[in-house]
């Protein structure tokens, strides 16, 4: 039995996608922090004014790239939280706009999804 086979006939569990996803999006959480904390540490350290040292734009760069992968995991946690809520209320896997099932196909590939494809914004 290949790995594909094995994978489909295992049954879909959305509390176990939910609850990987959840700890791999804290750890990504957790290693940007690190690294803005790394980018914050450089630049107090460092006598440059981010204006006119050519090292300044790199530094603005990596705060703004790392600040925009911290929101998208903040906004990640927040919508596995709003899944395991409707998981837990008996809600989970049906569209919030027009209430028809979400396909398993789509919960399998994004397990915090509220909507179904048609709805998806």
């Amino acid at each position: 039995m290949t790995s594909q086979e094995a994978r489909s006939a295992d049954p879909f569990d959305p509390r176990s996608a939910l609850d990987a996803e959840l700890a791999r999006t804290r750890t990504l959480l957790a290693e940007v922090e690190r690294s803005m904390q790394d980018v914050s540490d450089a630049r107090d350290g460092a006598n440059s004014d981010d204006e006119h040292d050519p090292e300044g734009a790199t530094l603005a760069w990596e705060r703004g790239t790392l600040g925009a992968i911290r929101r998208d995991a903040l906004d990640r946690l927040a919508l596995i939280a709003a899944a395991l809520e409707r998981l837990d209320k008996g809600t989970y896997g049906r569209c919030a706009v027009g209430g028809e099932p979400i396909p398993e196909a789509r919960l399998e590939a994004i397990p915090w999804a509220s909507s179904c494809v048609a709805h998806a914004r």
